[in-house]
């Protein structure tokens, strides 16, 4: 049974021994109340008669009903929409000489965690491909206490201050005078605000990018926007800024293909990660950081502090230091996923905070949404959430609290509790803050050095390769062309001509509007109105910036495997066994997923008369559900196919998403039914369909290969514009 040797190897983990007083099976039990009383009558409630009201004193009926009108907590303002997974975590080497975080220093501790993946502006119900920001949480059990990893599959964010942050959230947000619409960034509110801050510019790149549509929660970078401090057992301290890499590779849907699948299957999403667990085939990442020295702090061209900004990995290397992996789903997604509650003031030992105005203010900022969210301030005692080291303090009372605390001493110093619980001794691994020193007067104002905009969002842009800035442009052109207020369209052409001349102009082309010679003013709305203008213009560079960053193109990323890659087979009854079954074995011997998908579901008879179990119908299955398409040899199950427009537009689907699709010669006349058969080259040899990502081949082990060489590649992004076919 799935799942099953996951749940046995995790037996001895601590995180699974501190939940599992609370994990309960109700197989063979009696119905009970929340109080343990026997019910014997579930059915009916107590009346007055059989036919009269209903009685108050009925504490059945009242525990049911109140428990059953209050199961549903506040969803989140932000990052509604999550699917969560267990998993561990353990470090290569020792970190030691950086930080002295027990979790980052001994390459023997295997590391609880629970990740939460999410999008950010839509609700719970709001599909899973929308394009948008990807939250990337992830809570580590250590055994110094729980530090929370709270990112995004994005490394900058949209403002530099947390003060900004209702007003992005709320201009994001459906507009409230109608509330449409959901979970979507193309409408008048949002890009009026973006344009009205420049600092969003940067984050706005990655938006439109195919960042903003991923194939999968596992082929996703996440990165924690911040810089944080290491800090090691001598109080040294370094910057560093943390990456997700997944060892799957970073993958991406076309945008048109987003939006079928949100028809097709909302949950895709989820549905991948979930099934990917329960089959064994558990996700990887490993985590990367960027160490910068204190004595460097200074000597960029950005500042270190500012979340609109990366650091180039051509600047600062990121270095592989551990690996996650998860390896369990949830019992209960509401006791475990909705209820887990991160907070980026989770910090252990050896981990501590930068100055950066949006950290800072996401400090108080989570605390506060959990008291309200999750019922009070005792939220970190639902098990999800527990450490699983042991918890002694003088805090009491208070909603949902679970702990029952003896004693008479609530407080500290005390001398009638023998003055437990003690604080803890430096010697003993207590947190102590990092000593920075600071001098400086109160003041509401941002550095100078965060003022440049522009620069990081031109290396973005540089970086794509020519498929990604296409998409990127068609993304700004839908985006904008939702927009109903044209100043608004117009005012956003203006500062992209701030990042490129050309994406501007291909952008203001599609919304029928003329490139401005220079944006409007003032283009910083952010800025006090009667501020020194020379006070917001950015320090001169200080360090040679990079043109382009590899790092940021997608086209650059791992490419060499089809692992649990889901791969469609086109059959129907009489279709030749041989040449369905040799492509299928190889496929899943590459460790890919594969489905038989025909006219009609149960089963087909092969050409041999075996019976072939088929997965899905064309009407329950789509293109777009999955990563490549082969069409299998035999005469009868070949018309049938040709003949069945589901069939053909299946195949015209993949191809105009750009996905492998491999054919038996024998199964030629269904290609030659599609539209872009004739748009092929005449030469269909092996360099040739490699290019194309289209494949014919009488010898099905050879045809294997290539095929599954194709499909290792992801996308064949270049045909899309040339051979655009309607599907």
């Amino acid at each position: 049974m799935p799942g099953k040797k996951t749940i046995k190897a995790l037996d001895e983990n601590k995180k699974i021994e501190n939940l599992s007083p609370d994990i309960e099976d109700s197989t063979g039990e009696i119905i009970t109340t929340n109080t343990g009383v026997k019910i014997n009558d579930d059915h009916n409630s107590l009346k007055a008669g059989d036919r009269g009201p209903t009685l108050m004193e009925d504490f059945i009926f009242r525990e049911k009903i109140t428990h059953f009108d209050h199961e549903r907590i506040p969803e989140r303002v932000v990052h509604a929409r999550g699917s969560g997974a267990h998993g561990v975590f353990r470090v290569y080497e020792s970190m030691e000489k950086y930080t002295k975080a027990g979790f980052l220093t001994d390459p023997s501790r295997e590391t609880p965690v629970f990740v939460r993946f999410s999008t950010v502006a839509g609700s719970r119900g709001s599909t899973d491909l929308a394009r948008d920001v990807r939250g990337f949480a992830t809570k580590f059990y250590t055994d110094e206490g729980i530090f929370d990893l709270v990112g995004n599959n994005m490394p900058v964010f949209f403002i530099q201050d947390a003060l900004k942050f209702p007003d992005l959230v709320h201009a994001v947000k459906p507009e409230p005078h109608n509330e449409i619409p959901q979970a979507a960034s193309a409408h008048d509110t949002f890009w009026d605000f973006i344009s009205l801050m420049p600092e969003s510019t940067h984050m706005v790149m990655w938006l439109m990018s195919d960042r903003a549509i991923p194939r999968s929660f596992r082929m996703m970078e996440g990165f924690g926007v911040h810089t944080f401090r290491l800090v090691n057992a001598a109080n040294e301290s370094h910057f560093v800024k943390f990456h997700w890499k997944p060892l799957l590779g970073v993958h991406s849907v076309a945008w048109d293909e987003a939006q079928k699948i949100s028809g097709k299957d909302p949950d895709f999403h989820r549905r991948d990660l979930w099934e990917a667990i329960e089959s064994g085939n558990f996700p990887e990442w490993e985590l990367g950081v960027q160490i910068v020295p204190e004595a460097d702090e200074h000597k960029f061209d950005f500042d270190l502090l500012d979340a609109t900004k990366i650091i180039p990995e051509e600047l600062v290397p990121v270095q592989r230091i551990g690996k996650m992996t998860l390896n369990r789903n949830p019992d209960n997604f509401f006791a475990e996923t909705e209820q887990a509650a991160f907070h980026i003031g989770h910090v252990v030992p050896g981990i501590d905070f930068t100055n950066d105005p949006l950290l800072q203010g996401r400090l108080f900022s989570y605390t506060d949404t959990q008291l309200i969210r999750l019922g009070g301030p005792n939220f970190q005692e639902i098990p999800i959430n527990r450490p699983i080291n042991p918890v002694h303090n003088n805090q009491r009372d208070g909603y949902m609290r679970q702990t029952i605390n003896r004693g008479r001493s609530s407080y500290s110093p005390n001398s009638l509790g023998g003055g437990d619980p003690a604080q803890a001794k430096a010697a003993e691994g207590g947190f102590t803050s990092y000593t920075e020193k600071i001098s400086a007067v109160k003041i509401r104002e941002r550095s100078r050095s965060f003022f440049d905009h522009f620069s990081q969002a031109t290396l973005f842009y540089n970086s794509q390769s020519d498929p990604e800035k296409q998409h990127l442009i068609d993304a700004f052109r839908f985006e904008l062309g939702k927009v109903e207020t044209v100043a608004v369209r117009q005012r956003m052409v203006g500062i992209l001509t701030q990042v490129d001349k050309d994406l501007a102009t291909q952008v203001a082309h599609g919304l029928g509007l003329e490139v401005p010679e220079m944006p409007e003013k003032p283009i910083n709305h952010s800025v006090p109105a009667d501020a020194d203008p020379e006070r917001y213009e950015p320090f001169p560079p200080k360090a040679p910036v990079p043109d382009i960053s590899a790092a940021l193109s997608m086209a650059n990323t791992v490419k060499n495997s089809i692992h649990t890659r889901k791969i469609a087979l086109l059959a129907a009854d009489g279709v030749d066994a041989a040449s369905l079954t040799t492509v299928k074995n190889a496929l899943e011997a590459a460790g890919a997923i594969t489905e038989v998908v025909a006219p009609h579901l149960g089963s087909i008879l092969a050409a041999d008369n075996t019976s072939i179990p088929v997965v899905r119908s064309f009407l329950t299955a789509a293109s777009v559900l999955y990563d490549a398409v082969y069409v299998a040899a035999g005469v009868s199950s070949v018309a049938t196919l040709e003949a069945d427009a589901d069939a053909v537009h299946f195949l015209n689907e993949a191809y105009r998403h750009c996905k492998a699709i491999a054919a038996h010669t024998g199964a030629l006349q269904v290609l030659e039914a599609t539209y872009f058969f004739k748009k092929l080259p005449e030469d269909l040899s092996e360099e040739s369909a490699l290019m194309e990502g289209v494949i014919v081949g009488e010898d099905t082990a050879a045809l294997s290969k290539t095929f599954i060489s194709a499909i290792a590649q992801h996308r064949f992004w270049e045909r899309e514009k040339p051979r655009r076919v309607p599907a």
